[in-house]
């Protein structure tokens, strides 16, 4: 195609965890994703447990931060198999595995004013105050546009069962 500058092309950026949240937003990004004719870029950002100074002082953390990128990748191939299945999402999609903070590595990854980031905009209720830093992050140091995805309705009513199965109390499924 004569002129076609692919550094251009739109491309629709979402953080992927694994968590409901990020599956929602997943689904969201490859929709929209498939509306504007972009690339869907899914990223899995990880760090290691306790973070980069505990990592370093670890006498293995060489082959310890191989088998997290390692473990990373896999989580990310399991999550876009359980979502998109062997079809895939519809559009071109390159799939990143990246070490860092969260917010700062998608707010990285999506440097183009034509990208779009798309988030998981956290938890409803309680937890909303401890949850939802990514998205905080994103909508305030992205140079492109931010789609923050609220969670699923079902997302409530599955920690609401949860909670009744932790406490042993009986549900009345007719209300499910």
């Amino acid at each position: 195609m004569s002129g076609y500058d692919a550094s251009a092309a739109t491309r629709v950026v979402v953080g992927v965890s694994g968590s409901l949240g990020s599956v929602t937003a997943l689904r969201r990004a490859a929709a929209l994703a498939r509306r504007l004719g972009a690339e869907l870029w899914p990223v899995l950002a990880w760090e290691p447990p306790g973070g980069d100074p505990a990592a370093r002082r670890t006498p293995a953390s060489g082959l310890l931060v191989e088998e997290w990128q390692r473990l990373a990748k896999q989580r990310l191939a399991s999550v876009l198999d359980e979502i998109f299945g062997e079809d895939g999402p519809g559009v071109p999609m390159r799939a990143l595995v990246v070490r860092g903070a969260t917010g700062r590595a998608l707010v990285a990854i999506a440097d183009r004013e034509n990208d779009v980031l798309v988030v998981g905009a956290g938890r409803r209720g309680l937890h909303r105050a401890f949850s939802g830093r990514v998205s905080r992050h994103c909508l305030a140091h992205a140079v492109c546009p931010v789609l923050a995805v609220p969670p699923s309705p079902l997302e409530s009513d599955l920690v609401a069962v949860h909670r009744r199965n932790a406490w042993h109390l009986r549900m009345d499924t007719r209300d499910l």
